[in-house]
């Protein structure tokens, strides 16, 4: 068996890939590493969220963990990712588990690790945790656990609610008092996901929907996108409510709809919350990006002398960067947002009511507040589009990309490149476009930005002709 850590995690199909044998394989593995390590002696948080068969699967990793004299706390229900994180992270636990595959289709899961800082587990953890899979399948590594019950019965499996700790973490960073007078008509989707719940009793009387468990998410992947959220976006549009937020299938990324009923995408929310803890909560740092997030986060954090990274795509790389150097906030295109202050973690819950909070210091909406940034800094237009690819024409194209980069596209020169996470060419004005094959999916994902939705349009055509999709 090759398992293989993606951009957040070990992802699978399940009953094809994510078996219960393969998962005991990961897990086993797991809980070698961390008794090498001296952290299982500090003991294993576990949670997991709502899809298909994820309460079963988490307690697999439970027997598993106990099996290697490690002990576990196990959410006792469905729980966010970063509510786990912050239990990891609170109790001095040496690491946690989180059964999930995030935004990904509804026939996926998956098997998040986060280390004992609470954030996810780093490229150097995720490669020696590749490496301990591939060993103990070849020598025949047996694979060790206790029967959940037994072990519930022993206390060596303790069942928990994570929400205490982190809400008492939420209510110190963000002024949920001042939201609450501000009175702002606020409907959460979380998309049926784990993240149901959470907003509205932090903040009672917002709105909710889609909270209902779904296994199926609605026919969708809960990955809260422009065309994901169309109920949501209805709802702003008749006027009852002046903001709509938007979480992923285990709460730790965020999309938002306006107060016009439109889509609020990653790189807008980026773009004003960095504004807002600059401004309003009067906080410093170094700012962190991915390669397919908005020029917006460049031209702010030069306006302010803020210094900037830019990462291959995946948090985990953010969190690297969080760990090493003082960063005042960090994000990806995907909906991954974190902050200082907090864990090195996206947060989905927090980012959303982060955004409350500087609708309440301002009085204004989400799209005044952007257009206020983009009136000072510039205006940019943005978009993705995903093609399927096979494995084979994916290599393919990589390797002539590699080969034969082009030198000019839709007659711009190329001014730069990175092709540290996929193919990005740069253009003289700053326009940029990216060609990334998916490293979890059979997927081509094609991203740009310009000064013109038409640039933007323009940009993607070539790069569907350059790919020959």
């Amino acid at each position: 068996m090759q398992i293989k850590f993606g951009t957040d995690g070990w992802r699978g199909v399940i009953a094809r890939d994510f078996t219960f044998e393969n998962l005991s394989q990961v897990a086993q593995a797991t809980m070698d590493y961390l008794n090498r390590e001296g952290l299982g002696n500090k003991g294993l948080i576990i949670g997991y969220d709502r899809r298909f068969l994820s309460r079963d699967f988490a307690r697999r990793v439970a027997e598993i963990a106990v099996g290697n004299d490690i002990s576990v706390r196990l959410t006792e229900e469905f729980a966010p990712t970063p509510a786990v994180s912050w239990a990891v992270h609170e109790t001095g636990a040496g690491a946690g588990v989180m059964i999930t595959a995030s935004h990904n289709p509804p026939e996926y899961n998956g098997f998040k690790i986060k280390e004992a800082f609470g954030g996810s587990a780093l490229p150097s953890t995720t490669k020696i945790l590749e490496e301990i899979v591939a060993y103990n399948s070849e020598n025949g590594r047996r694979v060790i656990s206790v029967p959940y019950e037994d072990a519930v019965k022993k206390g060596s499996i303790v069942l928990f609610d994570p929400s205490e700790g982190y809400f008492h973490q939420i209510s110190r960073y963000v002024d949920l008092d001042l939201i609450a007078k501000a009175g702002i008509r606020a409907v959460v989707d979380p998309m049926y996901g784990a993240g149901c719940g959470f907003i509205p009793r932090l903040l009672p009387g917002v709105a909710e929907i889609h909270s209902n468990e779904n296994p199926s998410f609605g026919g969708q992947p809960p990955e809260p996108i422009g065309q994901h959220l169309q109920e949501l976006s209805a709802l702003l549009k008749k006027g009852t409510y002046q903001v709509g937020l938007a979480l992923d299938g285990d709460a730790d990324r965020i999309g938002a709809v306006d107060e016009n009923g439109v889509f609020f995408s990653s790189h807008c929310i980026f773009t004003v919350i960095l504004r807002h803890l600059i401004e309003y909560k009067k906080m410093t740092g170094a700012v962190v990006k991915t390669v397919s997030t908005t020029r917006m986060v460049d031209l702010l954090a030069d306006k302010f002398g803020l210094e900037l990274f830019e990462t291959p795509i995946g948090f985990k790389h953010i969190c690297e960067l969080m760990l090493k150097h003082d960063i005042l906030m960090g994000g990806e295109e995907s909906g991954g947002l974190g902050v200082k202050g907090h864990i090195p973690e996206r947060d989905g819950i927090l980012l959303g009511l982060l955004l409350l909070e500087a609708m309440a210091v301002s009085g204004k909406g989400l799209r005044q507040l952007l257009n206020e940034t983009m009136d000072d800094i510039g205006h940019f237009y943005y978009q993705r589009i995903d093609r399927r690819i096979e494995d084979d024409a994916k290599l393919q194209l990589i390797a002539q990309l590699q080969a034969h980069p082009p030198q000019s596209i839709d007659g711009q020169r190329v001014a730069a490149t990175n092709f540290s996470d996929g193919f990005k060419f740069i253009f003289e004005n700053g326009d940029w476009l990216l060609i990334r094959p998916s490293g979890t999916e059979p997927v081509l994902r094609l991203y740009s930005e310009a000064g013109s939705q038409d640039q933007v349009e323009r940009f993607l055509r070539q790069a569907i002709m350059i790919a020959g999709r």
